[in-house]
């Protein structure tokens, strides 16, 4: 299982008179930040909300990122990854046969995260931010690892974007085990904590070779404590931190969707409790989405009750009469998105989130309607 950390933010500027919220990016917004952690199998599908961490920036601590840069790291909101990683470890007391990976963008490339403690079968996979020392001829990471011999190259399919039409890019694949040198921190002296050590990570490196004219090279550097030597491994890895997207995905279906932003609970407590709510909602729509994709001949009731397909069957079909034998999976996505506004047309995209979040909205109205009128039958 791979479990995607990330956070995303809140913007309530609009409802002046809620009660407990803190400063935002750009330090005029008003909100909240939340972090989470979502666990997605390799092929893409989410779980299930694994954890979530809420919380406000204080105004006490507006402009003053001087002094929080000699915080101890415990008092930072960088030890999120920390704690997601110990998270991981907490879970995987109760999951002993699943292997889990924790997967973070640039923003978690933390040297805390790479010598945390973990329990065997706890991984983590980052994008590398920083050009770190290591103990190599070379001194850097970047250095060390493009010295290395190229394992081989990826054609990687590239969507439009803006003034360029689609194009297949070339990525040279070097993977090597780096021992990286620890980064100063402020004094640990009475604070009951060794200094940071040196650590070995595995590091994945995919880089354009011959980018069209104007155009920047793609790039990826990635870290991990899972051994990584050959191709194959490597493009494994790749394949993994891809999975990273599921989470932004879900971020978007929870404020587009769910519409948070658009709530007038008037406290960041009743907000808070209302996002653990909505985040177990957006989990269901983007499950729903892509496990219909993905199998659409598995009977609906891995997604649906008795009750909801019978409804939604009797509602698509213009019958008051629900059929013996249970649909498909495929089929009621696509009557739910229907209900969504989702028109099937013979070019248009498989139904995304947001006409299947407007679907299960009517579905549940109808299914409330169909209980209605069974129990007077």
């Amino acid at each position: 299982m791979l479990a995607v950390q990330d956070t995303t933010e809140f913007n309530l500027t609009h409802l002046g008179a809620t009660e407990g919220l803190g400063y935002g990016t750009g330090n005029q917004s008003r909100g909240f930040m939340l972090h989470s952690l979502l666990g997605v199998t390799p092929e893409g599908l989410p779980l299930g909300v694994l954890g979530m961490k809420t919380w406000v920036r204080h105004d006490a601590d507006l402009g003053r990122k001087d002094l929080r840069t000699k915080r101890d790291f415990h008092d930072k909101e960088s030890v999120k990854w920390v704690e997601g990683l110990n998270h991981l470890a907490a879970l995987k007391a109760r999951c002993p046969d699943t292997r889990m990976v924790g997967v973070g963008d640039r923003e978690s490339d933390v040297y805390e995260v790479f010598v945390a403690e973990r329990p065997a079968g706890v991984d983590w996979l980052i994008r590398a931010s920083w050009e770190r020392r290591a103990a190599h001829p070379e001194r850097y990471l970047w250095d060390t690892v493009t010295a290395s011999a190229p394992l081989g190259e990826i054609g990687l399919e590239l969507p439009g974007h803006r003034n360029m039409g689609r194009r297949t890019a070339r990525l040279t694949l070097r993977c090597t085990q780096v021992s990286l040198i620890a980064p100063p921190r402020p004094s640990t002296k009475g604070t009951g904590r060794a200094a940071l050590g040196p650590v070995d990570v595995f590091a994945i490196h995919a880089l354009e070779a011959d980018p069209p004219a104007g155009v920047g090279p793609l790039e990826w550097m990635l870290l991990s404590s899972v051994p990584t030597r050959t191709l194959g491994d490597a493009l494994e890895r790749l394949e993994w931190y891809a999975r990273r997207w599921t989470i932004e995905s879900w971020h978007r279906v929870l404020k587009s969707g769910c519409r948070i932003e658009a709530r007038q609970f008037g406290t960041l407590e009743r907000f808070v409790r209302a996002s653990a709510l909505f985040a177990v909602i957006s989990w269901r729509i983007m499950y729903a989405t892509l496990l219909g994709r993905a199998d659409p001949d598995l009977s609906c009731e891995v997604l649906l009750q008795p009750d909801e397909w019978r409804a939604l069957y009797c509602r698509a079909n213009r019958t008051s009469k629900p059929p013996v034998a249970t649909p498909s999976l495929g089929e009621v996505v696509l009557w739910i998105a229907k209900l969504g506004g989702y028109l099937n047309r013979k070019h248009d995209h498989p139904p995304g989130p947001t006409v299947m979040w407007r679907g299960f909205l009517v579905l549940h109205e109808i299914t409330e309607m169909y209980r209605i009128f069974s129990q007077d039958g």
